[in-house]
């Protein structure tokens, strides 16, 4: 079943997890609403040299050739873009992730602020009962961003730290990037076959 997903990308460390995100999603014939803050755009060019434009139309258009969807299944935001669907508890989205997540984007998230497309999308699921799902970079995490952490869990919001795991024998970045993204995939109820499960890992020596 095909799903409608909000993907924010803020300024955190982090980038290939969420364009790798992204490039799953559209892969699977799921529809993406995606938004981004200013810092993500010099972050994605510090960690990919991946320019992404200021205008939607432009983002919109560059990223569909460089991932091959539909036109139709990606749909890109303004920051300030107050007449989107995700703006709106009406809006027909099934889940958002905030990936790479700052601090400062969990705690604005955490105590409610608005004041941009993405913490005003991240509200709406969080009043509607949706999925929200969190990736915080950062290390280490101050007793402000843990309190924030907590808060938002007993709100109902998933905290995945993009932590990768080293079971599955990786044998590059792009492994590492790929067991992050499998984990955000699973919460969201995305099938895939990024990585191998617990159990079907050979273990060495047996």
């Amino acid at each position: 079943m095909n799903k409608t997903i909000t993907l924010a990308l803020t300024g955190a460390s982090g980038m290939p997890y969420g364009m790798r995100l992204l490039e799953m999603l559209l892969a699977g014939g799921h529809t993406v609403y995606l938004v981004y803050s200013q810092a993500a755009q010099f972050v994605a060019m510090q960690e990919m040299q991946l320019t992404l434009p200021a205008k939607p139309s432009e983002a919109r258009r560059m990223l569909v050739d460089r991932f091959g969807c539909r036109p139709e299944q990606l749909q890109v935001f303004a920051r300030e873009d107050w007449m989107a669907p995700i703006a709106s508890g009406s809006g027909a989205v099934d889940a958002m992730v905030v990936c790479p997540c700052t601090m400062g984007a969990l705690a604005a998230i955490a105590n409610g602020l608005s004041d941009n497309l993405i913490e005003r999308a991240a509200d709406v699921m969080l009043k509607e009962g949706r999925r929200l799902i969190l990736v915080p970079r950062e290390a280490p995490f101050s007793a402000i961003h843990l309190e924030n952490m907590l808060k938002l869990s007993r709100m109902g919001a998933v905290i995945l730290p993009p932590n990768p795991g080293f079971y599955h024998l990786p044998k590059s970045v792009e492994d590492l990037v790929d067991f992050v993204v499998a984990k955000i995939l699973d919460q969201l109820g995305v099938e895939h076959q990024l990585v191998e499960r617990w159990g079907d890992v050979a273990s060495p020596g047996l």
